[in-house]
């Protein structure tokens, strides 16, 4: 298979670590130009010392300066973004009565807003070459919610229904818009998760992973290339007649189609 990613150029917010690590070095693998953002200045040093080229951001994705300003940086040096992957870490987990206003705002910033600045100052550049790709990488939460994820469960559901929304007016265009659900998959944010429930339950954490992975057809917690692969998949030419799908990556966990 022919995924003719050569001299294409992709950003992937929040890009120095777990699954948007993957991804940029997925992309990068394919012959890809890689720009990556994150807010660790440390963590993105050590992700672009394994890429080549890659160009390393500052860039704190709930901040719309900051996606600006990692916008313009990358036309400036590659002349275009033509593979738009919005990552960001998710919402911290939480029951309903114990949220706020101000958690769900920032949830609303971080998980939606994000991709639709991202989105909203590549797309002209897209459009006007006739080709483009643009993936969000959500959470199998949205087709069967995580107990104790509420933030999380209802704010994925807005971009999936605004991707959903986006590819059928810009599929015309030739940029395909698409979404990559994962399920448990060992990152920082599992990790929380992992975290929270144990204190919940008494048991350790290792006990929680454990009674989490049993529950999974696959037996076990997914790794982050496999959500990468997924991921650059569809940025490539080989996905050419795939838009507006949601697809998860989570070892059968999802009982539905």
């Amino acid at each position: 298979m022919e995924l003719h990613l050569e001299n294409k150029t992709v950003l992937v917010t929040a890009g120095s670590k777990g699954i948007g690590l993957a991804t940029a070095r997925g992309f990068h693998k394919c012959g890809a130009k890689v720009a990556i953002c994150g807010r660790s200045q440390d963590k993105l040093d050590a992700a672009a010392a394994q890429m080549p080229g890659c160009l390393a951001m500052i860039g704190d994705v709930s901040r719309s300066q900051d996606i600006e300003q990692v916008v313009a940086a990358v036309n400036k040096q590659f002349g275009g973004i033509d593979i738009l992957v919005n990552n960001a870490g998710g919402p911290p987990p939480g029951l309903f009565v114990d949220l706020s206003d101000e958690d769900w705002d920032k949830a609303v910033n971080l998980t939606l807003k994000s991709a639709i600045r991202a989105t909203r100052l590549v797309l002209p550049h897209m459009r006007a070459q006739k080709w483009g790709r643009i993936i969000n990488i959500s959470s199998s939460g949205v087709k069967q919610p995580v107990p104790g994820l509420t933030l999380s469960n209802s704010i994925r559901m807005a971009v999936l229904g605004w991707a959903k929304t986006l590819a059928n007016q810009v599929a015309g265009d030739n940029v395909l818009v698409n979404t990559v659900c994962p399920g448990f998959t060992e990152t920082d944010r599992v990790t929380q998760i992992l975290e929270q429930q144990s204190a919940a339950s008494g048991q350790s954490v290792e006990e929680v992973a454990a009674k989490i992975a049993a529950q999974i057809p696959m037996q076990r917690i997914g790794q982050p290339e496999e959500v990468a692969n997924l991921a650059v998949f569809l940025g490539s030419e080989a996905a050419s007649y795939i838009t507006g799908t949601a697809i998860q990556v989570d070892g059968g966990s999802v009982q539905g189609f």
